[in-house]
C-alpha cells in the first residue's frame, strides 16, 4: 500500500523545488576577452533555489536580460513545489489540478522520457527524495519498509495530464517535481526570449546548467568548462568543451550527498531500488541543442550506469553526445564531441556503430 503522499511529507520540512543540481561552468577565462567587443549587459539572479547568471550581447542586452529574469522567475513559481500557489504544488496537495499548458507539456514529456530511459528518468522520485533529507537537508537514511511503499507509488505511466484541458490527475500516494527537466527548459525557454529581442550572441548559467545562443560577439565559440568530478575545492576541470547554440549540462554524485556510519549516500536516486545510484559513474555531461532534454538525460544516465547510457546514446545519437566519468577516472566521450572537446586527462571516443 502507498504512503499517504500528504502524510510523507509532513515528516520532513520541504524548503525548496530544485532537486538536481548541474556542474558545466562558463569558462572564466571568457568574461574579460568578450566584454569589450559587444554592448552586453548580465544579471545575477536567485531562483529554483540557485544562483544563476544571464548574459546577452546587442543593442538590446539590457532589455533582453530583464525579459530573461522575469521569464526565470515565472517559470520558478510555476514548476516549484514549494509555492503554494504554482501548478506542481497544487497538483501535489490536491491530487488533481487544471494547470498551464507549459507544465502539461512537461509532465508528458517526461512520461516519454520515462519510457524511453526505461524508468531511469522518474519525475515520482520526489517522495523519495524527501525521505532521504536532500529536500531539506535533514538528511536520514530510509527504513526499508518507507522505501519499499514508496515504490509502489511512481508509475509515471499512471499520470493523466490532459493538454486539451491542462487537466493533471495522479495516482494515490503519488508526489512529482520537475526539477530534473525544468532548469534545462528554462535555459531553452531564455534562448527564445533572446531571439525575440533581436540577440544573436548570449549565455546563460542556471545554478550550471550552462547553455549558449549562437557564438561570442567576436565569431568563435564559447568555451564551457565540464567540472573534475573529484576535485575536493571544486576549482579544476576534466576538460573544456567548445559550443554554439547548445546546453552542456552535468550531474554527478559530488553535487550534494550525506555520509552516515561510514558510507557515503548522493542525491541522484536510483527509481528502481529507492536508494543513490550505484553504477560505477561519478558524473555524466550531456551536450544537446535541446536544454530540457540535456536536463533530463544527464540523471537518467547517470542511474542508467555507462554501458547502457552509451547503448541509449546510439539508439538516440542524432539528439545529444554526453561525457562519462567514472567512479576509477575512466572518462569516455561519444564522437560527436571529438572536435570540441579538449582535456589535459586521457579519454575513449565511442563510436556510434562499435
Amino acid at each position: 500500500m502507498c504512503l499517504s503522499y500528504k502524510k510523507m511529507a509532513a515528516m520532513v520540512l520541504v524548503l525548496g523545488s530544485c532537486i538536481l543540481t548541474g556542474c558545466a561552468k562558463f569558462f572564466p577565462a571568457e568574461k574579460q576577452e568578450i566584454s569589450a567587443q559587444s554592448t552586453s549587459h548580465s544579471r545575477e539572479i536567485f531562483a529554483m533555489d540557485t544562483a544563476m547568471r544571464v548574459t546577452a550581447y546587442g543593442d538590446r542586452a539590457k532589455e533582453a536580460v530583464q525579459a530573461a529574469e522575469e521569464e526565470i522567475k515565472r517559470l520558478d513559481a510555476l514548476f516549484s513545489v514549494g509555492n503554494a500557489s504554482g501548478d506542481i504544488a497544487r497538483l501535489n496537495e490536491n491530487a488533481s489540478a487544471v494547470v498551464s499548458g507549459e507544465t502539461c507539456e512537461l509532465i508528458n514529456r517526461s512520461k516519454e522520457l520515462y519510457n524511453s530511459t526505461g524508468g531511469a528518468l522518474n519525475i515520482a522520485v520526489y517522495p523519495l527524495m524527501e525521505a532521504w533529507g536532500f529536500t531539506s537537508g535533514e538528511y536520514r537514511v530510509p527504513e526499508q519498509k518507507e522505501i519499499d511503499a514508496m515504490l509502489t507509488c511512481m508509475d509515471v505511466d499512471e499520470i493523466s495530464c490532459d493538454e486539451n484541458t491542462g487537466k493533471v490527475i495522479l495516482p494515490e500516494g503519488m508526489g512529482i517535481d520537475l526539477g530534473a527537466i525544468a532548469k534545462g527548459y528554462t535555459s531553452a525557454r531564455l534562448m527564445d526570449v533572446f531571439v525575440s529581442y533581436d540577440i544573436a550572441s548570449a549565455i546563460v548559467s542556471l545554478g550550471g546548467n550552462v547553455q549558449a545562443l549562437g557564438n561570442k560577439p567576436d565569431g568563435t565559440k564559447w568555451r564551457v568548462a565540464v567540472e573534475d568530478p573529484f576535485s575536493e575545492e571544486g576549482d579544476s576541470y576534466a576538460g573544456i568543451l567548445e559550443i554554439t547554440d547548445q546546453a552542456v549540462i552535468t550531474s554527478g554524485a559530488y553535487e550534494r550527498y550525506f555520509e552516515q556510519d561510514g558510507k557515503r549516500y548522493h542525491h541522484i536516486i536510483d527509481p528502481a531500488t529507492g536508494y543513490p545510484a550505484e553504477n560505477g559513474l561519478a558524473s555524466v555531461t550531456v551536450v544537446s541543442q535541446d536544454g530540457a532534454l540535456a536536463d533530463a538525460l544527464s540523471t537518467a544516465l547517470f542511474v542508467m550506469g555507462k554501458d547502457k547510457a552509451l547503448a541509449y546514446w546510439k539508439e538516440h545519437a542524432d539528439e545529444f553526445n554526453v561525457i562519462l566519468i567514472e567512479d576509477n577516472k575512466d572518462m569516455t566521450i561519444t564522437e560527436g564531441l571529438q572536435d570540441c572537446f579538449s582535456s589535459q586527462n586521457p579519454f575513449l571516443v565511442e563510436k556510434k556503430d562499435q
